[in-house]
């Protein structure tokens, strides 16, 4: 994919240490995509700081989740997602009026629709409005214990929707602007028009084997950090929503990816509250540590497909430990519970994706 890796010599397989420096190697429109996500993930922690957006983690990640090389995919895939995150919120609130107080239907409302919405992102073309739609009822569906009133929970719903559209719309607008004025990337040639639905969406069973994983593993979070009373581990049911998009191919690569991103984004975090965080007295110094690090993150999320999922790793990690209010923060149980969360997700969508109908044996045509 990169220029750095094929120069290695065919049939020659290289020790860690040069594949990683292949993998991190500079290529034309690497520098360009790093930039535009430092830019929008700054100034999206900017503005939700000082207009006092709650979620702001979750504000930052999207940015780095929808950009792409490619300004065209950006827009699509940012539209969609603000589709699916407005129809899903919507959904949810509607749901809500009937499972608030049953939990005996709310929890299998959630896994009906987490499965209906991950097999439908791997058949449609449009695969992310359903991730959005059927991510977004599920995660919201989850945090019902957490809400001390229907009414706190319906403001707190209409503020996830803004903390998670404007980052997105933002993202568009600084990927046309950028890519127009500092990088016009190359045109390759027209890709075919894929149909609407997948021509075997109901004939593999890769499709619903994906999304039976995604669907066991989410749930498996939610009991056991509900069993337990320990609701601060809730990002394990987001993790294994978030982590298991695209895992298309490469599944069970990807689990290393996971847990090394997390370890080292988990790490900066714990360090950058310890040592940098306690003598900050301003948004611009907190505004350079967020860029210091997310340029590490997209740097990496830009590069092939073999470590771009550590890249996104490491920003999610390192947005849970920082970004925890709308002042400094060293509130290191917070940290605790969000890694908990983060590595209990990525442990059981592993072993869920290692050991339930291995993708390798079951490819999609």
């Amino acid at each position: 994919m990169t220029t750095a890796t094929a120069a290695l010599s065919p049939g020659v397989r290289p020790g860690w240490w040069d594949w990683l420096r292949a993998e991190l190697a500079p290529f034309p429109g690497r520098g360009a995509m790093t930039l535009r996500i430092v830019v929008t993930v700054v100034l999206v922690v900017i503005i939700s700081m000082a207009l006092e957006i709650p979620e702001a983690l979750l504000s930052a990640y999207m940015v780095i989740f929808v950009t792409k090389e490619n300004k065209v995919v950006t827009t699509l895939i940012g539209i969609l997602t603000i589709l699916g995150v407005t129809i899903g919120i919507a959904a949810s609130l509607l749901i809500y009026r009937f499972t608030f107080d049953y939990p005996e239907l709310r929890i299998p409302a959630m896994a009906v629709v987490l499965f209906v919405g991950f097999f439908f992102s791997r058949v449609f073309a449009i695969g992310p409005l359903a991730f959005g739609i059927g991510f977004v009822i599920a995660a919201t569906q989850s945090v019902a214990e957490l809400m001390p009133s229907a009414e706190y929970l319906v403001h707190w719903l209409l503020w996830l929707w803004v903390a998670l559209v404007y980052p997105l719309a933002l993202t568009v607008v600084v990927t046309r602007i950028l890519h127009r004025t500092g990088s016009p990337g190359a045109a390759g040639p027209p890709r075919p028009r894929k149909p609407l639905l997948a021509a075997d969406a109901f004939t593999n069973p890769a499709y619903v084997h994906f999304a039976l994983k995604v669907t066991l593993a989410a749930m498996a979070c939610y009991i056991i950090y509900t069993g337990l009373d320990w609701p601060g581990i809730h990002t394990a049911f987001i993790t294994c929503c978030i982590i298991s998009l695209e895992s298309i191919g490469a599944t069970l690569r990807k689990g290393a990816l996971r847990i090394a991103g997390c370890l080292a984004g988990g790490s900066l975090g714990f360090l950058s509250i310890m040592y940098l965080i306690p003598r900050m007295e301003s948004i611009v110094s907190l505004a350079f540590l967020i860029a210091a690090v997310t340029a590490l993150a997209a740097w990496v999320a830009a590069g092939s497909e073999r470590i771009a999922y550590g890249g996104l790793q490491i920003a999610l990690a390192f947005y849970m430990c920082v970004l925890q209010g709308f002042a400094p923060s060293t509130d290191f149980d917070t940290i605790r519970d969000r890694l908990v969360g983060i590595l209990l997700g990525i442990a059981v969508t592993t072993l869920a994706f290692r050991y339930l109908w291995p993708e390798g044996q079951t490819r999609s045509t």
